[in-house]
C-alpha cells in the first residue's frame, strides 16, 4: 500500500462496536419488566427526550425526570441509575483487536459515538476505554449527533489526520453512508471476524494476518 493510502487513524463507535447498547430498547424493556412499570408510556416519552440527552443538552436526572419520576415510583432514582449503567457489557475481541492495531501501527484512534454525558462517563472509565482512545467525539461533548455530517467532520479536526486515511467502524449503515460521504473508508460492523478481515483487507493486519478469535 503505497503512503497516500497508509491508515492513519481509526473513527469507532462504541455501542454495537466496542460494547453493548448503552440504553436501547431492549434495556429499557427490561427495566419495565425489572420495575414493573409501563413500556408503552416510557418509550413515548423517551423518544420525545432522548435525542436532546445524548446532545448534551439534559442531564440524567432530567432525562429521568421526564421519563420515568414524572410521578411516584416504588423505586428510587439511585435503583434506576444502577440498572442502566449494569446494561452496559464489552465486546473484548473488539477492544483487543483495536488496542493492537493501533500499537502495532501507531493509529489514531477516535471514538465517534452518539452518549449521553453520564452514561458516556460511566463506560470510559468502567470498560477503561480511554487507555487506547486518543479522543472521544461524543454527541454530549460536541452537542452533534450522528447523522449530523459536522461530527464527522470535527472528528477529523481533532484527528488531524487526512481523510484518506481515515476508516470508521459503525454498526449502522446511515451512519457509515454519511462518513464515506466525506471520504472516510467505512467498514459496517456486523461481527468481530468479518471487520477484521476488512481491516486486513486496508492493510491492517491482526496478529500477522491470522484472526484472532480468542476474547
Amino acid at each position: 500500500m503505497n503512503n497516500n493510502g497508509r491508515i492513519a487513524a481509526l473513527f469507532v463507535d462504541i455501542g454495537g462496536v466496542l460494547l453493548t447498547d448503552g440504553w436501547n430498547h431492549e434495556a429499557r424493556k427490561l427495566a419495565a419488566a425489572e420495575f414493573q412499570f409501563e413500556l408503552a408510556e416510557m418509550e413515548d416519552r423517551h423518544h420525545l427526550t432522548f435525542d436532546t440527552y445524548e446532545e448534551g443538552r439534559l442531564t440524567l436526572e432530567e432525562y429521568l425526570s421526564r421519563v420515568v419520576f414524572y410521578k411516584k415510583r416504588k423505586f428510587t432514582r439511585a435503583q434506576f441509575r444502577r440498572f442502566m449503567f449494569m446494561q452496559s457489557k464489552p465486546y473484548p475481541r473488539m477492544i483487543k483487536l483495536v488496542g493492537k492495531l493501533k500499537a502495532k501501527y501507531g493509529l489514531k484512534i477516535v471514538v465517534v459515538s452518539n452518549e449521553g454525558r453520564e452514561l458516556n462517563a460511566h463506560r470510559i472509565r468502567r470498560f477503561k476505554l480511554d487507555g487506547f482512545v486518543d479522543s472521544f467525539v461524543s454527541s454530549c461533548f460536541v452537542h452533534i449527533r450522528k447523522p449530523d455530517v459536522d461530527i464527522f467532520r470535527l472528528a477529523i479536526d481533532i484527528a488531524q489526520v487526512p481523510v484518506r486515511q481515515v476508516v470508521y467502524i459503525e454498526n449502522t449503515p446511515m451512519f457509515v453512508k454519511v462518513a464515506e460521504g466525506l471520504g472516510i473508508r467505512g467498514i459496517l460492523h456486523t461481527d468481530f471476524k468479518s471487520t477484521s478481515a476488512k481491516l486486513d483487507s486496508l492493510g491492517l493486519r491482526n496478529n500477522e494476518g491470522v484472526v484472532d478469535e480468542t476474547s
